[in-house]
């Protein structure tokens, strides 16, 4: 499978570890991620034409991503004793 853009990792490369951390003890947290990676594959998909959509529902697909990033974000800008 090609490279997917976007993923986690790339998007917030200092915070690979809390990530990890957050996945395994947060279950929304990791919720969370589970529903970005699915998106975020979906829409791969639809910019390389695999599975092809109209612009308005890709549009719509990238910001609900978008928002999931930034719930992602405000997650991991959180001090530890916060979450």
């Amino acid at each position: 499978m090609s490279h997917t853009p976007h993923e986690l990792a790339e998007e917030f490369p200092e915070h690979t570890d809390r990530i990890s951390e957050l996945k395994q003890s947060d279950a929304h947290f990791a919720e969370l991620v589970d529903e970005y990676h699915e998106i975020n594959r979906t829409i791969h998909r639809m910019e390389t034409e695999v599975e092809p959509v109209s612009t308005p529902t890709e549009e719509d697909a990238r910001k609900k991503r978008l928002a999931l990033k930034d719930q992602i974000a405000e997650y991991l800008n959180k001090e530890p004793s916060d979450s």
